[in-house]
């Protein structure tokens, strides 16, 4: 296998089936390929109660100067229907240039990428002027318990300090240099239940329809909007994803009843300050009585989960500067600076550091036949072969104008 060659590191990566939470040997080979380049390895397998144990990897080149480090997972969700599949989705199968295969762009194919760009960088010019360093879970596409939070933690009571970090989940929504996430949104899930009277639906005035009273409190928490976003993050946005009351009857008026929601959060809230919002519309809204005339305030009980995660804006602007100019250069076009999206370990590691992400294009992440055009791997290959270069060179003149 030749390093400096994206497709044919990434197919011998997709050929690990290494779904959550296994590993398949994906680790395994990333560290034979890092270890060819000159890394040290360091597998650390982690566990909590409740949990599957997940391995994980960190392995360092170098040992002074400025750091950086590279972040990514090499753990991949189901295939689900294995039939549905065009191709064997851990066979790496190259058709009409493009390479099939469960994680080829979420995200094997970032890990695959930067390892070409590194190697090939090496190869013309020798190893950077400090230290690279890859932070690789097998837990993120999993309960993200046994993964990145604790690796981090892990290699900083070991000495580990990081100047910079790319992440290379895959951020273009269309074509390659779309987009570079410099922030993400926070994250904050609950659970409303609203209790009620059962009775018979003939009979509403013997009963306390918790429906009426749910779809009141959704209301309110739902109008008015949160808020109107700002300039660097969009509206924060609620969204309720399941109603259930557990009635199969339809003339029986159900006891209680339940709502789960997700809200995607900027940062004009914390999860505190969001929090204390959400129980003061919950408060109002109970009171009102439109839906449920004569009744007495909703009874409900608001559940919120532990484990929120809180928006974040990534301010370097080297960091940034360097990696959109090396988008351009590589692809012709600027990146948009996006804190739209999801969540992703971006959220650990930005109190260990700036980080940025940027990866493949994710149009088919998570889809039957997820796919990979070889020119896309190409592109990312030298868009980060460009940026490794400069930015070590960059923060060296930084340091010899000190």
């Amino acid at each position: 296998m030749t390093l400096t060659d994206p497709a044919q590191t990434l197919a011998a990566l997709i050929r690990c089936p290494s779904v959550t939470p296994e590993d398949g040997g994906a680790l395994s080979t990333l560290g034979q390929m890092l270890g060819e380049l000159g890394f040290h390895n360091d597998r650390v397998t982690f566990s909590d109660e409740a949990t599957p144990d997940v391995d994980n990897l960190y392995a360092r080149l170098g040992s002074d100067g400025p750091h950086l480090m590279f972040a990514g997972h090499t753990d991949v969700v189901p295939v689900g229907d294995a039939e549905a599949w065009s191709r064997d989705p851990f066979a790496a199968d190259i058709v009409d240039g493009v390479m099939y295969g469960r994680g080829a762009v979420d995200m094997k194919g970032g890990i695959a990428c930067f390892v070409s760009a590194l190697a090939r960088l090496i190869a013309r010019r020798g190893a950077p002027r400090g230290s690279v360093s890859l932070l690789i879970t097998g837990d993120e596409e999993g309960p993200s318990i046994n993964g990145t939070e604790k690796l981090l933690a892990y290699a900083a009571r070991k000495g580990e300090r990081w100047d910079a970090a790319v992440v290379g989940e895959p951020t273009n929504p269309e074509q390659m240099g779309d987009m570079i996430k410099i922030g993400r949104r926070g994250s904050l899930s609950g659970i409303l239940t609203v209790e009620g009277v059962q009775g018979h639906a003939a009979y509403p005035h013997l009963a306390d329809n918790p429906l009426r009273g749910l779809v009141t409190l959704m209301d309110g928490l739902l109008d008015p909007p949160l808020d109107a976003g700002n300039d660097r993050f969009p509206p924060t946005n609620l969204e309720f994803t399941s109603i259930d009351t557990g009635n199969k009857a339809t003339n029986v008026i159900p006891a209680r009843t339940t709502a789960k929601f997700n809200i995607r959060f900027n940062d004009i809230w914390t999860a505190d300050s969001l929090t204390d919002e959400l129980r003061a519309r919950l408060e109002r809204a109970a009171r009102q009585t439109r839906l449920r005339p004569g009744r007495e305030p909703v009874r409900y009980q608001l559940d919120l989960d532990p484990r929120s995660s809180p928006s974040f804006l990534t301010r370097d602007d080297a960091l940034i500067e360097t990696l959109s100019a090396a988008v351009h250069e590589a692809t012709g076009r600027t990146p948009v600076l996006s804190t739209t999206g999801g969540t992703s370990d971006a959220r650990f590691i930005k109190d260990y550091c700036p980080v940025v992400e940027f990866g493949l294009v994710g149009q088919t992440m998570h889809m039957v036949d997820e796919r990979v055009a070889l020119s896309d791997l190409e592109s990312l290959t030298g868009i980060y072969e460009l940026f490794l270069e400069r930015w070590f060179d960059n923060q060296s003149s930084s340091a010899g104008a000190r």
